[in-house]
């Protein structure tokens, strides 16, 4: 048996998938199963021992160069290849966890008996569909994703996350504390504070005062982890009177979940990390606004959410004039949090 699974991004959505990846394993021991990614979150699933093949989708970087008409030849030469790897195999079973056109399109091109998603029309996604499920939409991601997986004919107690973690990304995560002078054996705290929507972000002056207290009341030592880019972990700790690690940037995915099972705790905004470190059961506390925690929480037990409840929220905007519902967090509830997981840990 083929089994395609269509999940492209972004990194959380990825990380809510793996239990539906692990229940296909386990209903089909024996099946060939394949997993078309875009490339910013492929480095989750290499190396995945319950699958066989993994196709990168470079959909970004293809639509960007035909944008700018640049190396227009190579980029069809890139797309025609793609093609023709995804059709290699004959499908049995593709199931379209993503819903959306861009999955749509894989679905298309890769053919398959069954084509199995959403019963939804959200951008013509279930057009080239012939089986669909209901999406429930007051369920946590993960447990929508695993309404596949029932449809199917199993149920499933236990949702098991599973990351492939080598001795090269411990090593890397290793080397990189102890170069900035921590012990893997002694106790520290992780800091996300980077989101890609600005509603999501917490203010950096309160970072900074949070992370002042950790270090000072709790003697933890921050570690702060985030993509390479617009300087604000660098802002917040030029606001902190004590040190702190900076490793924004030189850390893989799958180096993150390691570096997240070594910590306490993450504290973190409503982000991919914060599914990264749910995965490897390391305790979060999360901050929440726009988005809702049910839907998209660290999923698990362990884990705090930090919210404001108010008349507008969820509101799954990307921008707004006031982001009240992240500013009037304030740095002693997040801190009592942190408390209250370290405290449990001891």
């Amino acid at each position: 048996m083929n089994i395609l699974i269509v999940k492209l991004s972004a990194i959380g959505d990825v990380v809510h998938t793996l239990p539906s990846l692990a229940a296909l394993r386990k209903l089909y021991p024996e099946a060939h199963i394949t997993w078309v990614i875009e490339e910013a979150s492929s480095d989750i699933i290499q190396d995945h021992p319950f699958l066989d093949k993994i196709i990168i989708s470079k959909r970004k970087r293809w639509i960007e160069n035909l944008k700018k008409l640049h190396d227009i030849k190579i980029t069809i030469s890139d797309i025609l290849l793609f093609i023709k790897i995804l059709r290699d195999r004959k499908y049995d079973l593709v199931i379209d966890f993503h819903g959306l056109f861009k999955s749509s399109m894989i679905v298309l091109l890769g053919g398959g008996k069954r084509k199995l998603g959403y019963d939804s029309m959200q951008e013509l996604s279930g057009l080239f569909l012939n089986e669909k499920i209901s999406e429930d939409m007051e369920k946590h991601a993960v447990d929508r994703y695993l309404d596949f997986i029932r449809y199917l004919g199993t149920d499933i107690d236990n949702p098991e996350f599973y990351i492939p973690i080598d001795e090269e990304n411990k090593t890397r995560v290793e080397t990189l504390l102890k170069a900035n002078g921590i012990d893997i054996n002694e106790p520290f705290v992780t800091i996300n504070p980077v989101a890609f929507w600005d509603t999501k972000l917490w203010e950096d002056v309160k970072f900074a005062r949070l992370c002042d207290r950790i270090a000072e009341k709790l003697k933890q030592k921050v570690v702060f982890t985030g993509s390479n880019g617009d300087g604000r972990i660098k802002h917040i700790q030029s606001m902190m009177n004590f040190p702190s690690v900076n490793l924004e940037g030189q850390t893989t995915l799958r180096d993150l979940a390691y570096l997240y099972k070594l910590s306490v705790l993450l504290v973190t905004t409503d982000s991919g990390p914060m599914h990264i470190a749910a995965a490897m059961n390391a305790p979060t506390v999360a901050l929440f606004g726009p988005t809702d925690p049910s839907r998209t929480g660290p999923y698990g037990k362990g884990h705090i959410v930090v919210r404001k409840e108010m008349p507008c929220s969820p509101c799954f905007l990307k921008k707004c004039d006031t982001k009240r519902c992240m500013k009037e967090i304030t740095v002693e509830e997040v801190f009592e949090a942190v408390k209250q997981v370290v405290s449990s840990k001891k």
